[in-house]
């Protein structure tokens, strides 16, 4: 009697299994957890957690469109659900700027037109200010001259060289008018000098001083020279120790006079600059002492 060998039950063969998770979209997984599937048409277990199953099911689930058909049309829902409620969120937004706020943007744009038109009205005014001040310029006239004394001696300059040295005092005299009506001036001076040539002589320097509107004054002014060395530079002057009347000297004045006015207060000032005045005269040894007229004398440069 033949034995056969017994049969061996067969090996049960493993079927691959593939894990689903569903998308990170909270109200997708609130979908999800109610109807017990997941967005891709897997059943939830307990846990709310996708539940695995074998490759025969993905594959009938997939080639069958109807099974993921009301699954993918609820999603869809879900997502125009959110849009809309985003768009109501944005219209409650809008709905807060209510006609108080309104108000509160007009009550702002007009008082910055009017902030902005009181700054360009009185932007104006100073200028109109400070135009109109520009025509009441001072008046600057060089009266006249008076040379009280002029002598010449032998001496040491500074470093013992011996030549002649000058000794002169001079007194000049300036008419300065105000015209203006709503303004005062304050008035500055460079030093007057007296010269000859290029050699200078003498010089003074002239006080600080305000004139008030509409008004003038005479300023006198001391011009000195002491112990001047000449080094031979004025052979003009060499005759007086022979014959002092019949010196005959072609002298300069030169100063800058300048005059600022606040029209209003620190904020519209207006500049008056004489610069450079020059007046050519001539000094006559027998005049010593008298006045020089010097109205026809002066020039403005």
């Amino acid at each position: 009697m033949m034995a056969w060998p017994a049969r061996s039950s067969p090996q049960k063969t493993r079927t691959p299994v593939y894990i689903m998770h569903s998308p990170p979209n909270t109200d997708v997984d609130k979908l999800s957890t109610r109807s017990g599937f997941s967005p891709f048409g897997s059943p939830l277990n307990d846990q709310g957690q996708v539940s695995h199953f074998r490759h025969d099911s993905v594959a009938e689930s997939s080639s069958n469109p109807r099974s993921s058909g009301p699954l993918r049309n609820e999603y869809r829902s879900v997502q125009v659900h959110d849009l809309d409620r985003r768009i109501h969120e944005d219209e409650d937004y809008d709905e807060m700027d209510g006609p108080d706020d309104e108000k509160r943007r007009r009550v702002t744009r007009f008082y910055s037109f009017l902030l902005f038109t009181l700054v360009l009205a009185f932007t104006l005014f100073c200028l109109i200010l400070w135009g109109v001040s520009k025509s009441f310029s001072p008046i600057v006239t060089l009266k006249e001259m008076v040379f009280e004394s002029l002598n010449v001696q032998p001496g040491n300059d500074q470093s013992g060289v011996l030549t002649d040295m000058l000794t002169l005092n001079s007194t000049v005299r300036i008419l300065y008018r105000n015209p203006a009506t709503f303004f005062t001036v304050h008035v500055t001076s460079s030093p007057l000098q007296l010269s000859y040539s290029q050699l200078i002589l003498a010089s003074g320097q002239m006080e600080k001083f305000s004139q008030r509107r509409k008004s003038e004054r005479i300023i006198e002014t001391k011009v000195l020279g002491n112990q001047i060395p000449l080094y031979g530079g004025i052979p003009a002057l060499y005759a007086q120790r022979a014959e002092p009347d019949q010196v005959v000297l072609p002298l300069n004045l030169t100063f800058t006079l300048q005059a600022r006015a606040y029209v209003l207060g620190r904020l519209v000032k207006t500049k008056f600059l004489h610069s450079n005045i020059k007046c050519s005269i001539t000094f006559y040894g027998d005049k010593l002492g008298k006045t020089l007229d010097l109205s026809k004398s002066c020039s403005d440069h």
